[in-house]
């Protein structure tokens, strides 16, 4: 699927949302929540980083009973390393969306994106958010994805039917992207109707196949979240289906992600197969995608394959053995078992200009496989980061 959003989005039942300014940024929308009209059965995956957001550590504790009712989000100020100011103003955030909707304050995540250090504009948050109840919409799950956004170029959101249910999925993130379960938040909403004992399990096995196997700069920010709702309004799924559109709505979200990486002007995908494990194979296939050489040679369209060959060789892992590894642009063999390949240069330079391109690494050892999505390194990077804060 190429840039830009599915023709139709469906809205699972029972999720109302709003999206609005309330000062964080000048003019462009910075705060949102999104609310289930029945608690939903919930679960999270966070991020591993050792400076997790206040948001964070908020939310750890409160959907620990598999439980979620409501979300807020707001953007431009991450609340990270604000020490018990942080633990402070997230929690009163979750009070005040509850008593507003007449809900557990528990059963409340927060959620905050953007600049670390700096406190959380509470006078700006709490006007916000008073009066939400008559504010939230049916059908607004666009302008939540807007909502969240910080250097994200465009909003991104999916849905997909599986049986009576929907699955509907918005995220954000551009920079500060390698999760380890960046600033990635990823909100999954379904009406399906699914058991508590298999909501975690199939999140994290989605996890594992999507956001898991992506990185624009190898930096795992302190605020990464995926959470699944599932209020159940929609009634029962068969739970393979259920697993398969998931994957499908994370897989979408996932390249999305990547494409539009800060400075970013392509899709990479690494295909690393015939490896001894499954481990293997994404740590090489990662090692390829997070490579600067490698990345700054898809962005000028340079088929220098040297780089690649250097990125699968700094593994250090000596069941690799050169004499057994192929490497691909796309569907062309530029290196075969030990040796260059003769090809046409110009038209490997023409595949690589395309806005997707496709890395293969065939090591020849094994029948395992991963593959992980990133982007191309350039000038707008560098711009993006180095006056972000100024």
């Amino acid at each position: 699927m190429n840039r830009g959003q599915p023709i139709s989005f469906h809205h699972p039942q029972g999720f109302r949302s709003l999206a609005k300014n309330v000062g964080i940024k000048d003019t462009t929308l910075d705060l949102t929540v999104i609310y289930s009209t029945v608690r939903a059965r919930a679960a999270a995956m966070f991020t591993r980083n050792r400076f997790p957001g206040a948001p964070v550590i908020v939310g750890r504790k409160h959907i620990a009973n598999g439980f979620a009712q409501a979300l807020v989000i707001n953007s431009k100020n991450a609340n990270v390393a604000m020490g018990k100011q942080g633990i402070d103003n997230a929690m009163e955030t979750c009070r005040i969306v509850g008593r507003e909707l007449g809900i557990n304050h528990r059963d409340v995540l927060p959620f905050s994106t953007g600049v670390i250090g700096r406190p959380l504009p509470m006078d700006k948050i709490r006007a916000g958010l008073r009066g939400i109840r008559d504010e939230l919409k049916p059908g607004n799950l666009k302008r939540a994805a807007e909502a969240i956004m910080t250097t994200d170029k465009y909003p991104k959101y999916v849905s997909c039917r599986v049986g009576p249910a929907v699955i509907a999925g918005i995220a954000k993130g551009a920079g500060m992207i390698e999760p380890n379960m960046a600033t990635m938040l990823v909100y999954l909403m379904t009406d399906a109707e699914l058991p508590a004992a298999s909501l975690r399990p199939m999140l994290k096995r989605v996890v594992d196949r999507t956001f898991n196997c992506m990185s624009i700069d190898t930096d795992t920010s302190t605020s990464d979240t995926v959470v699944l709702m599932a209020n159940g309004l929609a009634g029962k799924v068969n739970l393979r289906e259920f697993e398969s559109g998931l994957l499908q709505v994370c897989e979408y979200l996932t390249r999305e992600i990547a494409r539009s990486g800060e400075g970013a002007t392509k899709l990479i995908t690494v295909d690393v197969g015939r490896a001894k494990s499954k481990a293997q194979a994404k740590r090489v296939a990662k090692l390829v995608v997070n490579s600067p050489l490698v990345k700054t040679a898809v962005y000028g369209s340079d088929p220098n394959w040297g780089r690649i060959i250097m990125a699968v060789g700094k593994s250090f892992d000596k069941s690799i053995e050169p004499g057994k590894v192929t490497i691909r642009f796309g569907d062309t063999s530029v290196f075969r078992k030990g040796a260059p390949v003769e090809c046409d240069l110009d038209a490997l330079r023409r595949y690589l200009n395309q806005a997707e391109v496709t890395i293969a690494v065939d090591l020849g050892i094994g029948k395992a496989a991963a593959r992980v999505w990133g982007c191309d390194l350039t000038e707008g990077y560098i711009k993006e980061n180095a006056y972000y804060t100024t």
